[in-house]
């Protein structure tokens, strides 16, 4: 693998987060409180994965600037920046949500969690999208 090859692998590793994320919230709602903290681990990990290999494509290569003119680089920019301000509010959201969630606050966790989980699947499914936009669309 490449350096190249790491935003479609950042991709996927958000869609993957997205994928156990929305796993997690089914379980929890059928009562599967077991495979609920594996799906939702697994989506922290996934997410801490994505973090690292994000920092390491862009320290190496730097940003890309979108090529699309037009009412497409409204859109783009719309969703960059909204998936930027709520990404820098998830990872203190995320780790305080499965703290309490490990440590049996089960009430606090609800209360986060109703937050915390829109807010990281909208991160986690803009992120693809803006994959989507930037490296397939031009």
């Amino acid at each position: 693998m490449e350096i190249a090859d790491l935003p479609a692998v950042n991709a996927v590793l958000n869609g993957t987060a997205a994928i156990f994320l929305t796993a997690g919230y089914i379980l929890i709602r059928r009562g599967q409180q077991a495979l609920h903290k594996r799906c939702m681990l697994a989506a922290l990990t996934t997410s801490a994965l994505f973090l690292v290999s994000y920092v390491i494509y862009h320290l190496n290569v730097g940003s890309r600037p979108f090529p699309g003119q037009g009412p497409i680089r409204a859109v783009y920019f719309s969703i960059l920046i909204t998936h930027v301000i709520l990404a820098a509010t998830i990872v203190p959201l995320a780790l305080v949500t499965a703290a309490r969630g490990l440590w049996a606050q089960y009430d606090r966790h609800v209360r986060i969690a109703r937050w915390t989980l829109p807010i990281w699947l909208y991160v986690s499914v803009t992120g693809v999208v803006i994959y989507l936009m930037l490296y397939q669309m031009y």
